[in-house]
C-alpha cells in the first residue's frame, strides 16, 4: 500500500513538472503596425450637467500575428476632462503597458459626467493611443446644455405656486412629480426641452393653465430622460402631462413622446395646434369631459388609442393625421380614435353627452377598424367624419361623408424611427380635403399654404 502511494506522488509530481515547464509563457513586444479601431469619431448624445450620460463603446484590434503591449492610452485633456475611459476594466484618464494579445480585441467604454455649470457648448476631446508605430487618437464628441432640476422628495413637495416662465436657455430636468398650483400659470417658450425621469410627470392642478409656446424648428420637446434619442421610440420611460378639472392648454408646436400617457386631461379645455405626439404605452391623449380643438396635430404609436375619449366631452379635430402601427404589445388594440359617454370613476360609472368631429383628417394604421365607438343608451352622442380618409373595415358604424374609405394613406414612412407621415405624391389622399375648412387652417404642420387642392391630414 506504501509503495503504491509513492508511486501515485511520484507521477503527480512528473506531471505537474511536465505542465509547468511547458506552460504557456507569453511575451508581449512593442506593436510594428498601426492599431485599428471600431470608429475614429465616438458621437455621445447631448447631456446635461450633472447627468451621466449612456456608455459607449470603442473597439481596439490588434491585426499582428504577435502579442503587443500598448505603451500608453490616455484622455488629452486629462484630468480636466468631461469624459472618462475605461479600459480592460479599469476607470481612469491615463493608463499604461496595456497587453492585447495577437489578432485579438479590446474595449474602451466611454461615458460623460459633465459637472454643475459646466460652460462648454460642445466637448470635445481625444483618446490617444502612443505605440511605437505612430501616434493615433479617436475623436469625442458631445453636446452639453445646463439643466435645471425639479426634484420631488419628502421634504419637497416640488411645487409651482407663482406665476412661472421658461425659456430655452436651460433643459428642465424633473424627477417625481412637479405640480402646477391651483389657478397658476406656466409658460413654456420654443426651444425649450422638459425632460423627466422614470415615473416622473408634471401635473396641471385645478383652474390652472399650461401655455406651451414653440415654433417651426423650435419645437418645445417633453420626453424621457435617456439621453439616446432611440428611447424617444420606446414607450414608458415617463407617465405624462396631467390635467385637472378646470385646466386649460394652449399647446402650439410640441412633441410628446415616450411615456404612458402623453396628456391626460379631466374636464379640461384645450386648444393643441402644429404638435406631433407618438410612442406611449396606454394613449396619446386621454379626455375624460374635455373640450378639444385640435389642428394640424400628428399621432401614431400608442398601445390603447391615439385620442382616448371617456365621459364625453366636445371635440373638433382637423387637418390632423393620426396614424398607429403599435407593435410592441399585440394585446393592446393600437386604435386611432376610441370614443364613449362613459367613464368609470373609482367604483362610480359616469356618463356625459359627446360631440366629436373630425374634417380633413387621416386615420389609419394596423387596426381592422380604426375608430371605435361605443354610445351609453340614454346620452347624445353625435360624430361626423367629413372629407377625411378613415380605415374601418368592412362596414362602419358610423357617418361619414364625402370621404375616403379603407385606402392606404400611403405615408412616406410610418415607423416611428424615422417616422415620416406626409403622404406619397400618390396619394389619395392629396387635393380631397374641403376647401371651405382648410381656409380656416391656411397653412400645414410644416407652414406650406393648403388654401388651393387641400390635400387631407395635417401635411400638405
Amino acid at each position: 500500500m506504501n509503495k503504491f502511494k509513492l508511486i501515485f506522488a511520484f507521477s503527480f509530481w512528473c506531471l505537474l513538472t511536465a505542465v509547468a515547464c511547458n506552460r504557456d509563457d507569453i511575451s508581449f513586444e512593442s506593436p510594428s503596425q498601426l492599431l485599428r479601431f471600431s470608429a475614429d469619431t465616438v458621437f455621445c448624445d447631448t447631456v446635461y450637467n450633472q447627468v451621466r450620460s449612456e456608455t459607449y463603446a470603442v473597439k481596439i484590434y490588434n491585426d499582428e500575428d504577435k502579442d503587443v503591449m500598448i505603451p500608453k492610452i490616455s484622455l488629452e485633456k486629462g484630468a480636466t476632462s468631461l469624459y472618462r475611459i475605461n479600459v480592460d476594466g479599469k476607470a481612469g484618464t491615463d493608463f499604461t503597458n496595456i497587453p492585447l494579445r495577437k489578432n485579438d480585441s479590446l474595449y474602451v467604454f466611454v461615458e460623460i459626467a459633465p459637472v454643475a455649470n459646466a460652460t462648454e457648448a460642445i466637448a470635445e476631446d481625444r483618446i490617444q493611443f502612443q505605440t511605437p508605430a505612430g501616434n493615433q487618437h479617436v475623436t469625442l464628441f458631445s453636446v452639453v446644455q445646463d439643466a435645471e432640476f425639479f426634484i420631488q422628495s419628502a421634504s419637497n413637495p416640488n411645487v409651482l405656486n407663482t406665476n412661472t416662465n421658461w425659456t430655452n436657455e436651460k433643459a428642465k430636468i424633473i424627477f417625481g412629480d412637479l405640480t402646477l398650483e391651483d389657478g397658476k400659470t406656466l409658460d413654456i417658450q420654443k426651444g425649450t426641452k422638459v425632460y423627466f425621469h422614470k415615473n416622473s410627470g408634471l401635473k396641471i392642478s385645478k383652474n390652472a393653465t399650461l401655455n406651451v409656446m414653440g415654433d417651426l424648428g423650435q419645437e418645445v420637446v417633453f420626453r424621457g430622460d435617456r439621453n439616446d434619442t432611440r428611447y424617444d421610440t420606446i414607450p414608458k420611460n415617463w407617465n405624462g402631462i396631467q390635467f385637472e378639472t378646470g385646466s386649460k392648454l394652449n399647446m402650439n408646436y410640441a412633441k410628446v413622446m415616450g411615456g404612458t400617457r402623453g396628456l391626460e386631461m379631466t374636464e379640461t379645455d384645450a386648444q393643441i395646434k402644429n404638435t406631433i405626439i407618438h410612442t406611449h404605452q396606454e394613449y396619446g391623449i386621454f379626455a375624460v369631459k374635455s373640450n378639444i380643438n385640435a389642428s394640424n396635430l400628428v399621432m401614431n404609436n400608442c398601445g390603447e388609442a391615439d385620442l382616448g375619449i371617456f365621459k364625453g366631452g366636445t371635440y373638433n379635430i382637423t387637418h390632423s393625421t393620426l396614424a398607429n402601427y403599435w407593435d410592441f404589445n399585440s394585446a393592446l388594440p393600437g386604435l386611432g380614435i376610441y370614443a364613449t359617454n362613459e367613464y368609470q370613476n373609482g367604483t362610480a360609472v359616469e356618463n356625459g353627452p359627446l360631440t366629436l368631429k373630425v374634417n380633413n383628417s387621416i386615420i389609419y394604421g394596423s387596426a381592422e377598424n380604426m375608430v371605435e365607438l361605443k354610445p351609453i343608451s340614454g346620452q347624445t352622442f353625435t360624430t361626423e367624419f367629413n372629407y377625411s380618409l378613415l380605415k374601418y373595415g368592412g362596414k362602419a358604424s358610423y357617418a361619414i361623408t364625402n370621404s375616403v374609405k379603407n385606402e392606404d394613406p400611403k405615408f412616406v414612412n410610418y415607423f416611428t424611427q424615422k417616422m415620416n407621415l406626409r403622404v406619397k405624391d400618390d396619394s389619395p389622399a392629396k387635393q380631397k380635403g374641403n376647401p371651405a375648412v382648410a381656409a380656416l387652417f391656411p397653412l400645414d404642420i410644416v407652414k406650406v399654404s393648403r388654401t388651393s387642392s387641400p390635400t387631407i391630414g395635417a401635411y400638405q
